[in-house]
């Protein structure tokens, strides 16, 4: 396998692996604890609104609908999950991703957290770090927590990719 081959394989396996493992996390803390997750398609509208130059709004949820905003958000979601998994291997190296450890993905994970903090809830009428939300410590906490179980996620899929030989 060529070492280009090798890393893309590793980063998309890693990438959808680690948000699946928080889609997983967002089902549990729904069904067990009735918390409901990000709404994804919210997420949607708010990037198909960017071809027109618009990436912030007062509130997503008044903002004009965009045709796929549910799929659009998903797809977002995924691509910005290998996008992280990207930046984590190239930050860690690819032995890493051969051999992974904990302790790089699980805080590579938290400190990803500043990207709903200082993007997409400014972006979505939110604030930054949820500031303008009825309960910011509670959406603060509940980013680190998710974040957190994505670096937990990147470690595990890591792992996992590394099985395969």
């Amino acid at each position: 396998m060529q070492i280009t081959t090798e890393w893309i394989l590793r980063i998309l396996g890693i990438g959808i692996g680690a948000t699946l493992v928080m889609d997983i996390w967002a089902q549990l803390l729904k069904h067990v604890f009735g918390i409901a997750s990000l709404n994804w398609a919210m997420v949607g509208r708010w990037v198909g609104h960017f071809p027109q130059g618009r990436f912030s709004h007062p509130s997503i949820a008044a903002a004009s609908p965009v045709p796929g905003e549910k799929v659009l958000g998903w797809i977002t979601h995924y691509t910005s999950g290998i996008l992280l998994a990207t930046i984590l291997v190239n930050l860690a190296g690819l032995n890493w991703a051969r051999q992974p450890s904990p302790a790089p993905a699980i805080a590579f994970g938290i400190v990803s957290v500043a990207l709903p903090f200082l993007l997409m809830q400014p972006g979505m009428g939110a604030g930054i770090a949820a500031s303008k939300t009825p309960q910011p410590a509670q959406a603060r906490l509940r980013s680190l927590m998710t974040h957190t179980v994505f670096g937990i996620g990147l470690y595990l899929a890591a792992w996992l990719t590394a099985q395969i030989r």
